[in-house]
């Protein structure tokens, strides 16, 4: 879990996982969360780019995440920091995130 500053704005909580396509990790982000009073003040994108390069420190190869699709200030800062949602990239078929919940 990674927290944004002392005066937490933020919260990243990623989930490292064995990859059955390669010997690497794979990096889940369950969760990215910007406080809103702090939203638009560059603490998303800092805590991104730490959550990116945490997982490549520990050895991962690839980092996915879902969110929704009306969530459009979340997909842009995805899509600007390199994150596609199309099948191996960007003009590829879109994938669609599933869940169940228990």
């Amino acid at each position: 879990m990674l927290v944004a500053g002392s005066d937490p704005g933020g919260v990243a909580i990623l989930h490292f996982r064995p990859s059955l396509s390669t010997d690497a990790f794979e990096c889940y982000v369950s969760e990215l969360y910007v406080v809103p009073a702090r939203r638009r003040q560059g603490v998303g994108r800092a805590l991104l780019d730490a959550t990116v390069e945490l997982a490549r420190g520990r050895g991962a190869d690839q980092m996915d995440l879902a969110t929704a699709e009306d969530n459009v200030a979340a997909r842009c800062l995805y899509e600007s920091a390199g994150f596609s949602n199309g099948e191996g990239a960007a003009d590829s078929p879109v994938m669609y995130f599933y869940e169940l919940e228990l």
